[in-house]
């Protein structure tokens, strides 16, 4: 049955023409030679590419990434910028302390430990209490036992932090804050003192050798007799607290005079010309003094609500 026109052309199938010959083939195949494409356009997985990747990341990608000027300008860049921030960093230190002068505070070894240790809660036996020097310099404390130091300070505090807080514990008193205001108590105490020291030494115009560390070390001295003083307590009650008390507080005072006699009490022979300036070494004991007996009204009260 013959089917109306309405617009479609009917086709009619075309026969696929025969291959070429071998011989008149004018292009190679190389189709066999590349992996086959998927429909986006790359290369499916079964590519090896593991050993490509490799070498141009290992080798090509970093010889490019320090070939390119711009690369190397931003490293010198950065790290000029790396120091120059050190040293404005060391700048703003060394004007309020000098790392090399704190260095020598802390140049300690335990056989210097220990003699200082014996020498705080025993001075009575000590006898030589003059500060060595070499060539105008003085010795490094593990060189010198009567130098100062601010290791025993520093562990010392540490350790009175610690002992607070056992013996709050002990009682059931134990909480952060009231272990960080005793922190803080014991730390503004010694920051009050070395302050009310030195005004002094600048308004009644004492010229001594002493320095900042050098008044922190003597005051931070005292958290040595105040560990042995709470110990006491916590292990033999209040007799103990206080027995331990006289004596640790009896043993810095001697200990503060006799040091800082050779550092406050200079002998200038320009003292004895005249009555005006016979007055500076009474300035000078009375400061060494107050200092000495000022300790154990602070141990006392550091100590005394941590024994009950």
């Amino acid at each position: 049955m013959d089917l109306p026109h309405q617009g479609y052309r009917a086709t009619k199938p075309r026969a696929r023409a025969a291959p070429p010959p071998a011989g008149s083939v004018l292009f190679d195949d190389t189709s066999a030679a590349a992996p086959p494409m998927s429909n986006q356009g790359y290369y499916t997985p079964a590519y090896n590419m593991e050993g490509t990747s490799n070498d141009m990341q290992g080798g090509a990608g970093m010889n490019n990434l320090f070939a390119d000027p711009m690369a190397n300008a931003a490293m010198m860049y950065g790290s000029s910028l790396a120091n120059q921030g050190k040293d404005m960093v060391n700048k703003e230190i060394s004007r309020f302390m000098s790392v090399n002068k704190l260095k020598y505070f802390f140049a300690v070894d335990t056989r210097y430990v220990l003699k200082k240790l014996m020498i705080l809660m025993f001075p009575y036996t000590h006898q030589d209490w003059e500060v060595q020097y070499h060539r105008d310099t003085p010795l490094t404390p593990r060189q010198d036992v009567n130098a100062p130091d601010l290791y025993i300070p520093t562990m010392a505090f540490i350790t009175y932090i610690l002992l607070a807080g056992m013996a709050l514990g002990i009682q059931k008193r134990f909480s952060p804050e009231v272990l960080g205001l005793c922190a803080s108590t014991a730390l503004v105490w010694i920051i009050i003192e070395v302050l009310v020291m030195l005004l002094s030494l600048y308004l009644l115009t004492v010229h001594s050798d002493l320095s900042t560390f050098d008044l922190v070390a003597y005051s931070g001295y005292k958290y040595v007799g105040m560990i042995v003083t709470v110990l006491s307590g916590l292990l033999f009650g209040s007799d103990g607290y206080f027995v331990a008390l006289a004596w640790s507080s009896c043993a810095l005072m001697f200990f503060i005079v006799r040091s800082l006699k050779m550092k406050i009490l200079p002998s200038i022979s320009s003292d004895s010309m005249g009555m005006g300036s016979s007055a500076k070494p009474q300035i000078r004991l009375y400061i060494t003094v107050a200092t000495a007996v000022f300790q154990p009204i602070i141990i006392y009260w550091l100590t005394s609500h941590l024994v009950r």
